[in-house]
């Protein structure tokens, strides 16, 4: 038998690539798969808020020059619609913080909190409506609020 034909020999210990923080292969293709648009929760209201006649932007930017993108934009009535994740942007009832690397992910999530908190500040003072849902809120409620606050904002509009 050779030495390469060996199934008990011990599997190479994995080294993530440069640049990853990941802490296993498993964990690297877990964050890579997450989806920074088009999650569940996103679909779910574009599609109650589109049957509802209204018509938005999808993952645009409120304010030219502005990097952050919103998950649902109506430019003419300037309202921003974000649908955060429960575990990146630390749900006070659902985040949990992981038992691998806590000091690396107790900063990002700090660091992704006050990101969300500087859009909403920079938005209102250029005139916008923010409004935000945790990802496990009911689409349909999200939707309500979404469809409430574009109607009252044209009418006052027009």
């Amino acid at each position: 038998m050779t030495p390469s034909s060996d199934s008990s020999a011990a599997p190479p210990e994995w080294t993530a690539p440069d640049g990853s923080w990941a802490s296993s292969a498993a964990n690297r293709r877990s964050m890579r798969g997450n989806r920074s648009r088009d999650t569940s929760p996103e679909l779910a209201l574009r599609k109650l808020v589109h049957a509802a006649g209204l018509r938005y932007r999808v993952a645009a930017k409120p304010l030219p020059g502005m990097r952050r993108t919103a998950d649902l934009v109506f430019r003419p009535v300037r309202v921003a619609v974000f649908i955060d994740g429960c575990y990146w942007h630390g749900c006070p009832e659902h985040y949990v913080p992981p038992k691998t690397n806590p000091d690396y992910w107790r900063n990002k999530i700090a660091r992704n909190i006050e990101r969300d908190h500087d859009t909403d500040a920079k938005l209102v003072e250029n005139g916008w409506t923010v409004l935000r849902f945790w990802e496990h809120q009911p689409a349909a409620d999200c939707a309500r609020q979404v469809c409430a606050t574009v109607t009252r904002l044209k009418k006052l509009e027009g």
